[in-house]
């Protein structure tokens, strides 16, 4: 698969999972294994917006 655009900050995910447990590590993996859940939930969303003849996607369509 091709590697896909980095959508997220990958120091604010950091900085996030540090906060929530004591101790907890992020690996590269990790990151890329959530933008790619990212880059999936917006395609579902576009193609839930689409069926559903909207050109607007609201926080039901995740």
């Amino acid at each position: 698969m091709a590697e896909r655009e980095m959508l997220l900050v990958q120091s604010k995910v950091r900085d996030a999972i540090k906060s929530k447990g004591d101790g907890v590590r992020t690996s590269e993996d990790f990151i890329n294994g959530l933008n790619d859940l990212v880059h999936e939930a917006i395609e579902k969303a576009i193609q839930r917006a689409q069926k559903n003849g909207r050109a607007t996607l609201r926080d039901y369509d995740i």
